[in-house]
């Protein structure tokens, strides 16, 4: 596996290695050891989730503020935005912004660790999200910071106005937020 470091210290591309013929291919998506020595992250990852997700749909920007996850994200089916923010008031890189793009076709992965909010936005007709968290959900602790927040000044590939849920449509301004030390 390759892991390059992004602009933001801690969230981490990670790109396995595909073997690849004219039948498919075969990848390892995960495994513990190589993961802990490649990253440096030794940190166990207690649920695995799967969601599915229309074209122009944006999910996004969550974290919790108690129980904090690391999140392994990757999708197996379509393309997404994916956009990380870190949250965390003392760091260097406070209220600055990531995105990659993920795809079923380049098997990118985005190690996202605790204190960063997370979204994406659905590129292709559908796409099937999927995601390691290092703590379980609990939605007492969920907050949503808005997608459209100007100080954050995400640029995301919007081609019309995103289908948000009732939760994100009800997100705050990072001014507004409860954040990470």
């Amino acid at each position: 596996m390759q892991v390059t470091p992004t602009a933001i210290a801690d969230a981490l591309i990670i790109e396995p290695k595909v073997f690849g013929d004219t039948r498919g291919f075969f990848y390892e998506s995960f495994n513990q050891a190589a993961f802990s020595q490649a990253t440096g992250v030794n940190t166990p990852f207690v649920q695995d989730n799967h969601s599915r997700s229309s074209q122009g749909v944006l999910r996004g920007l969550h974290y919790q503020i108690q129980q904090p996850q690391g999140k392994l994200v990757r999708v197996v089916r379509g393309a997404v935005f994916d956009v990380v923010v870190d949250i965390r008031r003392s760091s260097p890189t406070f209220g600055q912004w990531i995105s990659l793009e993920l795809s079923e076709d380049n098997h990118r992965q985005l190690w996202i660790p605790a204190g960063f909010a997370h979204g994406f936005l659905v590129l292709s007709d559908c796409a099937e999200f999927l995601y390691k968290t290092t703590d379980y959900y609990a939605p007492e602790f969920e907050r949503c910071i808005a997608w459209n927040d100007a100080t954050i000044g995400i640029q995301w590939p919007l081609q019309n106005e995103p289908q948000l849920s009732a939760k994100d449509q009800a997100g705050v301004l990072l001014s507004q937020a409860e954040l990470f030390s």
